[in-house]
């Protein structure tokens, strides 16, 4: 440094042999040159961490100094950066450093005022979570929900982080009972992709954690998952099996408001090309409804004004498959078993009922399906429509 005026080695030999004395022989050397970032690095190296701290107090490289220091600074460091963000009323980083230091209480009161006077408070509410949920404290808790329900300020907050602080606090049975209600505002708005896998992400988090999934969230679950296969079914070319999943979300369009004439629609024309004739009419007729009838696609009007002028009231006869449980023969796309009173597990490839002599599951999700049409699928290079991963016939 002195002789050779060579800074670019002596910066790789100390930090080849992390030398302490090295270090600060080079932290000292920028700071003649008052090259501050790299000296508060060198200081930092050569454990001088007070030094460092004073340096970017003084220089405003707090931030630099916090990046630097890192996971493995002291809580009394971190108390210390926290005060100063506290002084410069940077609230998120005297929160986050709070948070660090151990200092929950005052993490959570920072926080929170930069999610009350910001647009933007996804970083602070994740932050506030994360704070709660490690603290283990009731009250922080009960001070974060009244937060985000909107009692300090009359402005409730998006319900995804009230679920995100019942999971962190393995408040599993709160945490269902939200994600029922943000995958029904997700569906509402025709995002069921969205919804779906909500359901399934809270489903899945019950069951590892030994929980009974509440039949609402896996009935809402079946009826979106429905809805995709109906989707799949069509596109593949299996119209029959694509109707009776359409019959099954229509008989709930209620919980499809976005779309419904468009899925009643595609009932229709899906049931009067795989021959049942009777529920084409009794969708065809809901159409013509007058608050439905002026929004069907003029591609499909006079199709579906003719299925209802001449009805054809046949029905090609479902199928009938065996109980799982009781091997009583039930139609099978229906999922109730009126022999045993067993609700039917699904499979995940058709919707229809599962096969207890055709049985598997799903490598990666752990849903059960029919061996044969699970393995169709993935023959066509086609994911696991439940949690869509990749599955290989080696699976």
């Amino acid at each position: 440094l002195d002789k050779l005026n060579d800074p670019e080695n002596a910066v790789r030999i100390v930090k080849q042999t992390k030398s302490t004395e090295g270090a600060k022989m080079v932290a000292k050397f920028f700071q003649k040159l008052n090259d501050y970032t790299s000296a508060i690095q060198f200081l930092v190296l050569s454990r001088c961490v007070d030094e460092a701290f004073q340096l970017a107090v003084q220089n405003a490289k707090m931030d630099l100094f916090a990046d630097i220091v890192g996971e493995g600074a002291s809580l009394e460091d971190y108390h210390s950066i926290a005060v100063y963000f506290e002084g410069e009323r940077n609230h998120l980083q005297a929160g986050k450093f709070y948070h660090k230091a151990g200092e929950h209480s005052k993490a959570l009161r920072h926080l929170l005022k930069v999610a009350a006077s910001t647009q933007d408070d996804s970083e602070a509410l994740n932050l506030a979570i994360q704070v709660v949920g490690s603290s283990g404290q009731a009250h922080l808790a009960r001070q974060l929900i009244e937060f985000l329900m909107g009692e300090t300020d009359g402005v409730p907050k998006d319900a995804k982080y009230l679920f995100r602080l019942y999971m962190a606090r393995k408040q599993y049975k709160e945490a269902a009972k939200t994600a029922v209600i943000i995958a029904r505002e997700e569906q509402s708005a025709g995002n069921y992709r969205n919804a779906h896998d909500v359901l399934y992400n809270m489903y899945q988090e019950l069951v590892k954690n030994k929980i009974q999934v509440p039949w609402e969230m896996a009935n809402n679950l079946m009826i979106l998952h429905s809805y995709t296969l109906a989707r799949l079914h069509v596109r593949r070319g299996d119209h029959l099996r694509g109707a009776r999943m359409l019959l099954r979300v229509a008989n709930n369009i209620s919980k499809f408001p976005a779309h419904i004439i468009p899925i009643l629609t595609s009932t229709v024309i899906e049931c009067h090309r795989s021959g049942l004739k009777n529920s084409a009419f009794t969708y065809a007729a809901m159409l013509m409804r007058p608050e439905y009838r002026k929004d069907i696609d003029e591609k499909y009007k006079k199709k579906i004004e003719a299925i209802v002028r001449k009805p054809q009231k046949t029905e090609e006869p479902e199928k009938f498959t065996r109980c799982p449980f009781c091997s009583n023969d039930v139609p099978e796309s229906d999922l109730y078993c009126g022999n045993c009173k067993n609700n039917l597990p699904y499979c995940i490839a058709t919707g229809y009922h599962i096969l207890h002599n055709d049985l598997t599951v799903c490598p990666s999700c752990k849903f059960p399906a029919t061996r044969t049409e699970l393995l169709k699928l993935v023959e066509d290079g086609i994911v696991c429509p439940m949690c869509v991963e990749t599955i290989s016939d080696s699976d």
